[in-house]
């Protein structure tokens, strides 16, 4: 942490306090109120941790108003357009671009651990056929600290590192596992000489009856929709995986708790919200309607993938998504595809809205990268699993980080009780 070189003055009671403020490398400045509760007897109260600082970090940096997101520094649109998934995920993971010979070795360790064990296959027949993906992924992945005890030791580094490189790889082959599980589709084994993108889109729609070729363009926009959504500083389901490992829980287990609040809508069902938006819309005809509707402030509806809580300007990772979106497009076509047919004429139709333009409601990431994934055969079902195929990396090099961290301490937030204060027990007869 950056030494304080400036402090607050808090005044409670007609008593001051002064507490020490630091800046920030980026940011705005941070007051610290650790002994706050000790020296003044009070907490602060921050419902949703809005505008608490829980840890320090080194891996990402979001700038809502300029509309910024960097990884280590990187900014996510040059990462996204030059570079591709596993190079992010090294960057996360170690702070700095690889040598070429240092992303080779990286690659290999990925691409190599990406089986499971044969036995954890047994797991999946212990759920429901119409089980969802996302229920699926949270108790396999969960079990994995039940198959690979070598990796579970969270104090010795060589251990973290096993277990980082063994999520990474296998977190696409048990998202894919769960997809044909539920479809009633045999399991697609990993293949050592495909890409990460690649082989996850094989794993997905290969079957046993005909051979299966993954189209460039397609592995692309699959690599970019993981790029884009890797990390995304300390939002829900990261600081789900923070407080998890403060308790010195397994990685896998503090993962699987990342994944499970994943699967709230309001985190990682954005993009499907969106798909079902646009099926609620119907026809390209239906749109100036819900447009209106959406422009109503007594109207609930709301255009789902336009506009974000934490960009108040655009998305930066949205103008490479829609290179992507308009890639896949123009390969599949949307002939046969009403739903796409509408995201096109809605984005099209928005932009030209004074109202959007001026409100600054751009489309953002969800918007297309629910496009993209729906036009590749994924059913909604499946996006956010493979949103938590993506976030790993960045959930496992917050988790690194939190564990390495000297000021490590188990999370304990505190409350403002409004309930019943000390009363005396009745028995029942004299109820």
């Amino acid at each position: 942490m950056a030494d304080s070189k400036k402090s607050a003055k808090l005044s409670i009671d007609g008593k001051d306090y002064e507490l020490p403020v630091f800046s920030p490398t980026a940011g705005p400045d941070v007051i610290d109120i650790r002994k706050l509760y000790a020296q003044a007897g009070v907490f602060t109260y921050d419902p949703g941790f809005t505008s608490t600082a829980s840890c320090d970090s080194t891996i990402t940096f979001i700038d809502g108003d300029k509309g910024e997101l960097l990884h280590r520094g990187y900014p996510i649109d040059q990462l996204a357009e030059k570079s591709h998934y596993l190079e992010v995920c090294y960057i996360l993971l170690y702070g700095e671009l690889p040598s070429a010979a240092q992303l080779e070795d990286f690659e290999s360790r990925v691409t190599n651990h990406t089986m499971l064990h044969e036995q954890m296959k047994y797991l999946f027949r212990g759920f429901r056929r119409d089980a969802h993906p996302m229920a699926i992924m949270v108790g396999v992945v969960g079990a994995l600290s039940a198959f690979y005890h070598d990796s579970t030791d969270i104090n010795d580094p060589w251990q973290r590192e096993v277990a980082s490189v063994r999520m990474i790889a296998k977190m696409p082959t048990i998202a894919a596992m769960a997809f044909k599980y539920t479809i009633g589709q045999p399991f697609v084994y990993p293949r050592n000489d495909l890409d990460y993108a690649s082989n996850f889109l094989r794993m997905c729609f290969a079957v046993p009856a005909e051979d299966y070729e993954v189209n460039p363009i397609l592995s692309r926009a699959m690599d970019r929709i993981f790029t884009l959504h890797a990390d995304h500083e300390q939002n829900a389901s990261t600081s789900t995986v923070r407080l998890a490992s403060s308790s010195g829980a397994n990685p896998f287990a503090c993962i699987a708790a990342g994944i499970a609040c994943l699967w709230g809508p309001a985190h990682g069902g954005a993009n499907q919200a969106c798909l079902e938006m646009l099926r609620e819309i119907g026809t390209v005809d239906r749109i100036p309607e819900f447009i209106a509707r959406a422009k109503d402030k007594n109207d609930p509806f709301r255009l789902m993938g336009f506009g974000h809580r934490v960009y108040k300007n655009f998305d930066p990772r949205a103008t490479v998504m829609k290179q992507s979106a308009d890639e896949v497009l123009e390969l599949l076509g949307t002939e046969d595809n009403p739903t796409l047919q509408v995201a096109k004429e809605l984005e099209k139709q928005a932009l030209e809205d004074d109202y959007f333009v001026d409100k600054k409601l751009f489309p953002n990431v969800d918007f297309y990268s629910g496009i993209i994934l729906e036009a590749m055969g994924f059913p909604t079902s499946m996006f956010t699993p493979i949103f938590a195929v993506s976030r790993t990396v960045g959930w496992i090099s917050q988790w690194k980080e939190m564990i390495a961290d000297p000021q490590l301490k188990i999370g304990r937030p505190r409350q403002l009780y409004v309930g019943e204060t000390r009363r005396d027990y009745v028995d029942i007869e004299n109820r």
